[in-house]
């Protein structure tokens, strides 16, 4: 199993989010903004396979903890969480260092699929708007 870091600020949401992958057999360490997160990340060297932030945060946000990450430890794979559109848009152009965005609410299932994707390294979907659509 895979030894993940989230920063999340939300309690509740950090709590889902632990549980959710402690139950997967994961080793979790969470912080709840991302200068904690980062600051983690140095300490432990970058020793995590996976970064899995909120972008919203106080003290460092998680586009700012992505490229700090990304810049000093490129072999973690980062995976960015958002309840907020404007949000999302911010990752973009980020590609080449953020695994992908989930969008916030999101399931159980949801998580844990996008978390085995992103450590198994396969291909981001996406989908088209008018398959999104359709899906709504």
């Amino acid at each position: 199993m895979a030894r993940i870091l989230v920063a999340e600020d939300d309690p509740s949401v950090r709590a889902f989010v632990v549980s959710a992958l402690t139950m997967k057999g994961h080793e979790v360490v969470a912080e709840e903004d991302g200068g904690l997160a980062a600051e983690t990340m140095e300490a432990e060297g970058g020793r995590f396979d996976l970064l899995l932030s909120d972008i919203k945060m106080p003290v460092m946000d998680g586009i700012a903890l992505a490229l700090q990450v990304g810049a000093a430890f490129p072999d973690v794979t980062i995976v960015l969480m958002t309840g907020f559109a404007d949000q999302r848009e911010r990752a973009h152009g980020l590609e080449a260092l953020v695994y992908d965005v989930i969008v916030k609410p999101f399931t159980l299932a949801d998580l844990l699929a996008k978390v085995d994707d992103a450590l198994e390294g396969r291909p981001v979907e996406v989908l088209s708007l008018a398959r999104q659509a359709r899906e709504d």
